[in-house]
């Protein structure tokens, strides 16, 4: 039976799934960053350092002010207290370690060049034997980044890698190296997986491909609540065949119950277990990379809310701003904000700060109080808003 729901409906079913709606704690512990985690099965990790870097926000967005030094422990800290391991989910990003073996299939076909970059594909075949040759050097010599090889940072900007991480990063996808901690400079320090992850985790079996899709469209599913196919295909990036397959095998378990959602094109998919609570409250700002927002086709299903980052945009060309943050209130995204940390002055910079139409008069109140619980969080002093504006439709 196909379940009908209205637009707001939908919209407090996924911000519920995703965790917000609960009243921040006093104290953030370290069991509940974890759940957050969990809850949303990873966070994306970004380097862009202008605010803070993006996979510190997801957890600030849910649970407010809490210790960053608990992710950096879970996911670069000791071997024996890790919680977390980076890998490519969604993008590149911090899991929990339970889902390490629900990634195998994709590290294997990797490791074949059967996915993946095609300049990373070519370490599989005719290059191996300089993928060969890195493994051994990070085998005897231990925890190793890009720039500790001979001409090892690249050449050419951001994305002019060299030939040494070129194999790095062939090695890291097919799961043979992984991120062993993080440099100050946010260079990634790779060793062998063996040496990262916990024995425990790795002996735990290794599943085929279909059951591991399955596994991870049903943690999809419940990280969004309620999702169009191409959705819960996307949030661990599956293909569209390997979404359908999950998604039909889940829906004749029971899992996933068909739904329609008023305005959608697609037909929806409900979770079982998904909480549909009749109010949400809130404020939040929210990491370009959230899992609410990342999927820009769904932000405008579900809040009529067109958002693009900016930062790689000319500034001449920018609409709303170089690091901007959609505003969550209550069940609506109602403003963003361009925001900058400017460390050396002690200061939160909102550039400016951009009010949808329709916003409520509270807005503006409500989302100084967010501002000023983010400057707090990032150890600054003052926040300073710059300019405002009502947006007009787009």
């Amino acid at each position: 039976m196909t379940e009908r729901l209205s637009l707001r409906e939908a919209r407090r079913i996924a911000l519920a799934a995703q965790g917000f709606g609960a009243a921040h704690p006093a104290t953030v512990r370290a069991a509940q960053l974890r759940r957050t985690i969990d809850r949303l099965a990873l966070h994306q990790i970004d380097s862009v350092n202008v605010l803070v870097r993006a996979h510190y926000l997801p957890a600030f967005s849910r649970l407010g002010c809490y210790d960053r030094g608990l992710i950096e422990r879970d996911a670069w800290g000791p071997k024996p207290g890790r919680k977390l391991f980076e890998y490519w989910a969604h993008e590149a990003s911090l899991l929990p370690l339970e889902l390490h073996p629900l990634l195998r299939w994709r590290m294997a076909r990797a490791e074949r060049g059967e996915t993946g970059w095609t300049s990373l594909r070519r370490f599989a075949v005719d290059r191996q034997a300089e993928a060969q040759t890195v493994l051994d050097r990070i085998s005897a010599e231990g925890p190793l980044a890009a720039s500790d090889f001979e001409n090892g940072k690249g050449q050419g900007g951001w994305w002019g890698w060299s030939d040494t991480k070129l194999a790095l990063e062939y090695l890291f996808w097919a799961g043979r190296i992984t991120t062993a901690t993080r440099r100050a400079s946010f260079e990634r320090i790779y060793d062998l997986t063996e040496r990262v992850i916990p024995s425990a985790v790795l002996d735990l079996p290794t599943l085929d491909a279909m059951t591991a899709q399955r596994a991870l469209v049903e943690r999809s599913a419940r990280a969004l609540g309620v999702a169009t196919a191409s959705d819960l295909r996307d949030y661990f990036r599956l293909k569209p065949e390997e979404g359908r397959a999950a998604i039909e095998a889940l829906a004749e378990e029971g899992v996933l119950v068909p739904a329609e959602v008023k305005g959608w094109r697609q037909p929806a998919w409900l979770h079982r277990d998904a909480r549909r609570p009749r109010k949400i409250a809130g404020a939040a700002l929210l990491a370009p990379f959230d899992p609410l927002v990342w999927e820009r086709a769904r932000t405008e299903r579900l809040f009529g809310f067109r958002y693009r980052i900016e930062i790689y945009v000319p500034q001449d060309k920018r609409t709303h701003g170089y690091y901007v943050l959609p505003f969550l209130m209550d069940d609506a995204l109602v403003a963003r904000v361009d925001l900058k940390a400017d460390r050396q002055a002690g200061r939160l910079l909102a550039h400016r700060v951009t009010l949808e139409p329709g916003a409520p008069a509270e807005t503006l109140e409500r989302l100084e109080g967010e501002l000023a619980r983010m400057a707090e969080w990032l150890g600054l002093a003052e926040v300073k808003i710059g300019t405002i504006v009502t947006g007009e439709p787009e």
